[in-house]
């Protein structure tokens, strides 16, 4: 049974009577009144972190219920982390310190929750997840978004290419992926991978943006239409990079 509370806190001469979280730095406190907060660096942020390692749009914290939990959007090249650990999106408890790029803050005003013994012993079989791992099999999944009746998984190569990153790289992640997921030894581990991974809803694919379509001449040359291989921009922001169109990663603890 749940047993939910109102949590009253005061801080700073306020009553905070929801969950809230407060700024390390600052020691501002901001409640989580909304459905739907978002954290960042720009001025629409409903929590502004005036820091350059966080992204314009960096986060969300939602809340559902007496829950509240927070996603990552992927929009920076410094991530979130709950007590240290990268996430793309967690169910959080009070006392959690949240890190968004090298920006703190602790979540508090959560209420206590009674869980009995045999619900507690049934944890979700999906393991966490850093957002390197997340890309890598993203990447190995991206295949099956393709017309061809049986689409095999990216190859370690391919993966690297799409994520320009070695080889051996990405052969360590796989490895760390089949232990995480116990895929055991045998033909066609990275098959077996991608299914999971499918199946449990971790990753949904993103199709690489088509290139631009061919001219009707067959004359034409490559280097006719320079726009279309032109490489994505370096943001001036150095709080965002490129995202990586993932992320359905189950909410867990």
């Amino acid at each position: 049974m749940m047993r939910i509370s109102t949590v009253v806190i005061w801080k700073r001469g306020v009553y905070v009577d929801t969950p809230f979280l407060r700024i390390e730095e600052s020691g501002e406190v901001f409640p989580l009144r909304d459905v739907v907060t978002t954290v960042g660096r720009g001025q629409g942020a409903d929590i502004r972190l005036d820091d350059p390692s966080v992204s314009r749009l960096h986060a969300e914290l939602i809340r559902r219920g007496p829950y509240v939990y927070v996603v990552d959007l992927g929009l920076s090249r410094n991530g979130t982390r709950v007590n240290g650990r990268p996430v793309a999106r967690r169910v959080l408890d009070e006392g959690d310190v949240l890190s968004f790029g090298a920006a703190r803050g602790r979540i508090g005003g959560i209420p206590p929750e009674e869980i009995a013994a045999d619900v507690e012993l049934r944890r979700s079989p999906v393991p966490e997840l850093t957002r390197r791992e997340l890309d890598v099999l993203t990447s190995l999944c991206r295949p099956a978004l393709s017309d061809e009746a049986f689409a095999t998984p990216a190859t370690a190569h391919e993966i690297a290419t799409d994520l320009v990153v070695t080889e051996a790289a990405v052969k360590q992640h796989l490895l760390r992926l089949y232990q995480k997921f116990r895929i055991p030894e045998g033909p066609n581990r990275r098959t077996r991978l991608a299914n999971e991974v499918v199946a449990l809803g971790l990753v949904r694919p993103i199709p690489l943006k088509p290139s631009s379509s061919p001219s009707s001449s067959p004359s034409s040359s490559p280097s006719s239409s320079p726009s279309s291989s032109s490489s994505p921009s370096s943001s001036s922001d150095p709080g965002e990079g490129l995202s990586v169109g993932v992320l359905q990663q189950p909410v867990g603890r």
